[in-house]
């Protein structure tokens, strides 16, 4: 079930369901420690006119569920909620609005209730909370506090309170506290739904509560209704926003977070103007939908980024129906993608909570685990640290510490902050790079195996090289600026040798094009190698000179004759796999590379979706939420991200404006597939269009953020008077970074001066 509508500040997140129920509720931390354990109901009872005896039997809790015809979408350019709920049976409109606060930890929702009758009657509006306090119902206490006027739910550090408002002063009516999920109790919301709740002022264990408040409507009028759920650490943090909101108001808190947002987003770098909307050459080309899209990205993506760094690929807890797992981890790659389009886009302060954090949790041997928590620890994994034999591999996806590094060097071309960069050369980056120039195989100079970045495959990847390449070639341009000549010497030998490598290995004569994998023949050979990597040796080709007398001195020799640098022998992976967009997204090849060409066209011929829905699939059968087995038609359901892979592609590519088209057509078919509040899913079935998986995807709309911005920019260089290089290659010469930008030609090029 999809998530819509999510707000948030960084450090407290809600998300809802289709239904306007708050379905996730994360403190302190983005993305951890998950406090709603179920659906939060939300419900309206009406007095209906007349003595009908029928229509007094309906004279029940309408909740959000049943039978109310429901929009969720966001008010224009900030992160306010705009949804509108009706029900014909009891003639009741609800107009709402919800925030967080964007300085506090506290959610403020207006309700504008309308009555749709010409009689003055009464509404009873009920919110119910199935609160688990650190993510578990297991010793918590629920009690109404008579001095602030509100239902307060704790354990030990963690407080939530919840109370309503009419008309700017609190007022709650009813309230019941009780048990909830244990000796078949459902909860308090089953108390309501006649309208009236109980009063019970206290319940400990399993846990839930509800609250009511009445209000009287005039003959075709509404009165206003707030309702505020704050989020602490102690009572003290209660009695805080308390305080803070008789003080200010809710509205006050709704005024003040509508303007954060619009001026947050108003610093973005890249001006957007809808082509029909004048002759601003920014926009040119791109409809309004798309616009909308990429500044409803922006703000969606935020919501998704802790205060303290962490980028979490999604916050919805309903995927734990599948594995017991959730997408509320942030993973490295992921985390540089998202940053590098929040670079592009102008937040680079986002993006530098980012690296330090990668920093503080890069590990001693230099490169990323799979995934971590919010908080830096090490998140869940799948990835064995032996193979099915028992012998030892490195569980990580490389392309993780790759990107990091990539993303931080155009960061610093961007930005050009000298002071932010400085220990972040020192404590990621020569690290990160170290550990890429040693973690390859020391005669065929490719990278050692490790897990794809669909999390599925081991070995050595089309997509993995490239950003291996990318990192190196970037962690070659940091040690110029900063004057290590070893380094840079280093970095750029191996970068070369992966590029070379590359081709050698990965180039299929018979199938035309790149191939998505391959795999050393010889796993045991592989083992040796890795145990290198753990012992924190250089891994060492068994083929150098000396190394079979050496063997021999010590009983292990063979009595055979070894050729002094044989080449190595992989397995090949000939599956079609749209993250091969990577060898030129990071410069290992040239979009123009005849290899590239072939490659990428193949990709398009053979992922698109053939039906009417669309759209770019992963890789061939793709068995990932998988809704049909006819994989000739459908290779796999269609990815926003893959989509807009070859959107990129397609702007690399043109020459003229025109060539533009092709691209602008799958941005549109992105904008017309996000739910009518602009969230985007990870991906959508191939022939109904509906979400599936996990959203927002916070990939998802990073990614239609980077490839609009690179829409932007190759449309301003290849219109009238633009220039012809892209914007990145014009910072780096604006930073005073000459020769930065240049691949060497060979090793024994000279470093170029600065």
């Amino acid at each position: 079930m999809p998530r819509d509508i999510p707000v948030g500040n960084g450090q407290m997140l809600v998300t809802f369901d289709q239904h306007y129920r708050v379905r996730d509720l994360y403190f302190p931390h983005v993305g951890q420690e998950n406090h709603a354990g179920g659906p939060c109901r939300f419900g309206v009872w009406a007095k209906l006119p007349g003595d009908n005896g029928d229509e007094r039997r309906k004279e029940r809790v309408y909740w959000s569920d049943d039978g109310w015809d429901t929009s969720l979408k966001y008010e224009y350019d900030t992160l306010a909620t705009d949804v509108t709920m009706r029900h014909d049976a009891i003639q009741v409109e609800l107009r709402c609005s919800d925030v967080v606060d964007f300085n506090r930890p506290v959610m403020v929702r207006r309700i504008e209730v309308v009555n749709l009758t010409e009689q003055e009657r009464e509404v009873r509006l009920f919110h119910h909370h199935d609160f688990h306090m650190f993510g578990n119902k297991v010793g918590d206490t629920a009690y109404y506090d008579p001095q602030l006027r509100s239902v307060i739910h704790y354990r030990k550090n963690r407080y939530l309170m919840s109370c309503f408002y009419l008309d700017g002063e609190q007022q709650t009516d009813e309230y019941a506290c009780g048990t909830a999920g244990f000796g078949g109790a459902e909860g308090t919301w089953r108390d309501a739904e006649d309208g009236k709740l109980g009063n019970n002022p206290v319940a400990q264990g399993a846990v839930d509560s509800t609250i009511c408040v009445r209000a009287t409507l005039p003959p075709g009028g509404m009165r206003v209704v707030y309702l505020v759920i704050g989020a602490g650490f102690s009572y003290d943090d209660m009695d805080t926003i308390h305080k803070f909101l008789h003080r200010e108001g809710p509205q006050g808190s709704i005024d003040r977070t509508k303007a954060y947002w619009k001026l947050w987003l108003a610093a973005s770098r890249t001006e957007v103007t809808p082509q029909d909307e004048g002759e601003p050459l920014e926009g040119a080309g791109l409809s309004s939908k798309v616009l909308d899209l990429f500044k409803r990205s922006l703000l969606l993506v935020r919501t998704q980024i802790d205060n303290d760094g962490a980028i979490i690929a999604a916050n919805d807890s309903d995927i734990m129906q599948f594995s017991r797992d959730t997408y509320s981890y942030l993973w490295p790659r992921d985390g540089a993608f998202v940053a590098d389009a929040m670079d592009a886009a102008g937040f680079p302060d986002v993006s530098r909570q980012f690296y330090r954090f990668c920093r503080d949790v890069l590990s001693h041997r230099g490169m990323f685990l799979h995934k971590y928590n919010p908080d830096g620890s090490p998140a869940s994994s799948w990835h064995p640290w032996v193979d099915a034999k028992g012998r030892p591999q490195l569980p990580i996806q490389e392309d993780e510490t790759a990107l990091v590094v990539w993303a931080l060097w155009r960061h610093f071309v961007r930005y050009r902050d000298i002071e932010f960069t400085r220990p972040m050369w020192v404590d990621l980056v020569r690290p990160a790079a170290d550990f890429m120039v040693q973690f390859r195989d020391p005669d065929s100079k490719l990278p050692l195996p490790s897990y794809d970045l669909w999390e599925e495959r081991y070995g050595v990847h089309a997509f993995t090289v490239a950003t291996v390449y990318g990192g190196l070639k970037s962690a070659w341009q940091f040690a110029v600026c900063f004057g290590d000549t070893v380094r840079a010497k280093r970095y750029a030998q191996a970068a070369e040798e992966v590029r070379e490598a590359f081709c050698k290995y990965m180039w299929s004569d018979e199938h035309g094009r790149f191939l998505r994998r391959i795999m050393p023949a010889d796993q045991d050979r592989t083992a040796r190698l890795m145990g290198d990597v753990f012992a924190g040796r250089v891994p060492q080709s068994q083929f150098q000179p000396g190394f079979s007398e050496a063997l021999d001195d010590v009983g292990l020799g063979e009595d055979t004759e070894q050729e002094s640098t044989p080449a190595v022998e992989y397995e090949q992976d000939d599956n079609i796999d749209a993250s091969m967009f990577a060898i030129f997204a990071l410069g290992l090849l040239p979009t123009d590379d005849e290899r590239v060409v072939a490659t990428m066209e193949k990709i398009e011929a053979r992922l698109t979706v053939k039906t009417e829905v669309g759209g770019v699939a992963r890789y061939e059968d793709d068995y990932y939420h998988q809704v049909t087995d006819d994989v000739e038609n459908v290779p796999g359901n269609p990815w926003f991200i893959c989509t807009l892979w070859m959107a990129d592609y397609l702007i690399a590519k043109a020459k003229t404006v025109e060539e533009l088209e092709p691209a602008k057509r799958y941005l549109e078919w992105v904008a017309d597939r996000s739910l009518p509040s602009g969230v985007l899913a990870e991906q959508v079935h191939p022939q109904t269009n509906a979400p599936l998986s996990v959203s927002p995807l916070t990939w998802s709309h990073a990614t239609v953020v980077a490839t609009v911005v690179q829409y932007l920019a190759k449309l301003e260089s290849l219109s009238p008077g633009g220039s012809a290089d892209d914007s990145l290659a014009r910072s780096v010469r604006g930073a005073g970074l000459a020769g930065a930008d240049r691949t060497p030609t060979t090793v024994l090029e000279p470093v170029p001066e600065i």
